[in-house]
């Protein structure tokens, strides 16, 4: 490859020119978006952690209930979400080999404490909402589907993210649809609905600073979100983290307690709505790479790549690969993770293996989790990475097992 070509490391929408200076699109994001997912009702947000946010804090508002069930490989910032709004998180395993929570684990743990379970639509891939649904029922608890890496995927013909009690999605960079930073919310029912909109308003004020920071980083995104630039603003960070050991760094998973919360304006809610237009044939062009590419990783004896459940249809936004080992994994990241190809991990520890969240959390047992943490990798399915370069990684994957005597 080319030493100014980069591939991200997840699928994203690019975005046009025109997209921020073209004429007003026809519907507002919101209604694009309402329109899209089948719902009557979608709330923009500054974040899918902003998104969930306001939906924890509309749930408390009528209940005594404190606890929130999330599972043990997830995205840090669910936790600290959680934490933010004063709750106490519930750190349940996973099933082996998978991203779905442990059923037997999560019926011990989902009590008349529990104020909600979050269900975790992971990298596209959809959750078992049926397990979830119905251990919530029994104790009363609600749903929370979180589609922030999500957005397009369906459950038995309906949208992922719009089953449960309450749903939100992520429009943050590399995401299939971006503001650079931005959330939605959805919920089934018109009085949640009500409730929602009413915590938003007060809550997540218009904030000029916040928003005008916010539109400049969003024009930069659409500037260097190409494979000619991406070495400059992903690249180089990505490669210095990891020559220094940060590995940390290197996923993205750094996060701060502080979670800001504001209203989006109308230039970046212009912009999405602009960009919208195009996301479904994207994500249809992705799935049809997908698939070829999915039963490439498959032939190589040894791997597992992590696919849909029946009766679920996921988003490809990149491949979540098991290695058979964690040996196995990290020889395949040190001769892929530096070569610009868009193969990286996805979340470098189980939630209570994070340094800022395991005071919080506290001894967690989750064996399921800590070995997705050591054996997953993930890689890009943008349609950026060339033929060839694919072609390149499954060698090196193969490569990987060989030197192990796997393969």
């Amino acid at each position: 490859m080319p030493e100014w070509r980069e591939v991200p490391p997840t699928a994203g929408l690019p975005l046009h020119w025109r997209d921020f200076i073209g004429r007003a699109a026809s519907a507002s994001l919101e209604e694009f978006l309402a329109g899209w997912l089948g719902v009557p009702w979608v709330r923009l947000e500054c974040s899918g952690t902003s998104a969930l946010v306001i939906a924890l804090t509309t749930l408390a508002r009528t209940s005594t209930r404190r606890k929130v069930i999330i599972p043990g490989y997830t995205c840090p910032l669910v936790a600290l979400a959680v934490l933010h709004c004063g709750m106490v998180p519930v750190v349940c395993d996973v099933a082996p080999g998978t991203f779905d929570y442990c059923p037997e684990e999560l019926a011990r743990l989902c009590d008349r404490e529990t104020l909600a379970v979050i269900a975790t639509h992971l990298g596209g891939r959809v959750a078992d909402l049926e397990t979830i649904g119905a251990v919530a029922r029994r104790e009363g608890a609600f749903v929370i589907e979180d589609a922030a890496q999500s957005l397009g995927a369906h459950w038995k013909g309906q949208r992922a993210g719009t089953v449960g009690d309450i749903g939100f999605f992520s429009l943050a960079a590399g995401k299939g649809l971006t503001l650079y930073e931005g959330g939605v919310l959805v919920a089934r029912d018109p009085e949640v609905r009500r409730e929602l909109q009413a915590t938003s308003e007060r809550i997540a004020p218009y904030r000029l600073l916040w928003e005008a920071r916010r539109s400049l980083e969003l024009i930069a995104y659409g500037i260097s979100y190409r494979p000619s630039l991406l070495r400059l603003v992903y690249g180089m960070p990505l490669r210095r983290s990891l020559r220094k050991g940060q590995l940390v760094a290197a996923a993205g998973d750094e996060f701060s307690a502080a979670i800001p919360t504001h209203r989006v304006g109308a230039f970046r809610r212009g912009v999405g709505a602009r960009a919208a237009v195009r996301l479904p044939a994207f994500l249809d062009e992705i799935s049809m790479q997908a698939d070829a590419r999915k039963k490439a990783l498959e032939s190589i004896n040894g791997i597992t790549v992590i696919g849909d459940a029946e009766g679920s249809q996921g988003t490809w936004p990149f491949f979540m690969v098991l290695m058979p080992s964690a040996g196995a994994r990290d020889r395949a990241l040190d001769r892929l993770w530096r070569a610009r190809l868009g193969v990286t991990r996805l979340f470098i520890h189980a939630l209570p293996d994070y340094q800022y969240l395991s005071r919080q959390l506290g001894a967690c047992e989750v064996p399921n989790a800590r070995d997705l943490a050591a054996r997953m990798l993930t890689i890009s399915n943008s349609p950026w990475l060339r033929e060839r370069d694919f072609e390149r990684i499954c060698a090196e994957l193969a490569g990987a097992l060989g030197d192990s005597g796997q393969h």
